[in-house]
């Protein structure tokens, strides 16, 4: 298997600034990089996450949005025309030609001498609606499935930006990234499926854990509505 990711790669790193109108900090602002960069298991190099604690790890060592989802944004917020493109979400990848509905969890890429792994969905939180201006843009990524997903790092080495990822294998075909959300977003899945997607190639430890418990849950949950 050697199938191209859409198009080419366009690479951002960055350190922590003050996200307004609070000044929480945030690893959100990243700058273009236009020269080959180090991509160990922690990430790229140069690149910082401001809350470790929902941010970076080796499960989540380097992020992908799909470029073409920024038109999407300006469209449900005219506002954001000129002021959106590739970077603008703290992502370190972005490629165009490509969305979750055609990737999968446990993918595995070839980008230069890299190894990245396709462990799980990014969540989006309150700090889109800040770093874009805008009141509501969270809620729309999550609505729309337009959540981009993180990597975690088989094979370390240089990313040449400009070069095209290709898929080198795929564990998991039936489970893409879309539907891994509109399983984790659902009101209520079936059990048995939520369990089975825990235990799937490839999957973050975080999410794996959050599954089986939700698994847990649904299955007591349904066995109290069956009893008289």
């Amino acid at each position: 298997m050697n199938e191209a990711l859409g198009g080419p790669v366009t690479v951002f790193a960055g350190g922590l600034r003050p996200l307004p109108p609070e000044g929480q900090m945030t690893g959100m602002f990243k700058t273009r990089q236009d020269a080959p960069l180090s991509c160990t298991r922690e990430g790229l190099q140069g690149d910082m996450q401001a809350d470790r604690r929902y941010h970076g790890g080796p499960d989540k060592a380097v992020h992908l949005y799909p470029a073409d989802h920024y038109a999407r944004l300006v469209a449900a917020f005219p506002a954001l025309a000129g002021e959106v493109g590739p970077g603008t979400l703290g992502e370190n990848l972005s490629v165009a030609g490509v969305d979750e509905t055609r990737v999968c969890l446990g993918d595995v890429f070839a980008l230069g001498a890299c190894r990245l792994q396709i462990t799980q969905p990014r969540r989006p939180c309150w700090k889109i609606d800040h770093r874009l201006g805008v009141s509501g843009a969270s809620r729309r990524v999550a609505d729309e499935g337009i959540t981009g997903w993180y990597f975690r790092v088989l094979a370390e080495g240089l990313i040449v930006p400009d070069e095209t990822m290709h898929l080198i294998e795929r564990p998991n075909p039936d489970i893409s990234i879309a539907h891994l959300w509109a399983v984790e977003t659902a009101h209520r899945p079936d059990a048995d499926a939520v369990r089975a997607l825990s235990q799937a190639v490839g999957l973050s430890a975080g999410w794996a854990q959050k599954l089986r418990q939700r698994a847990d849950w649904l299955a007591r949950h349904a066995e109290s509505r069956s009893t008289p």
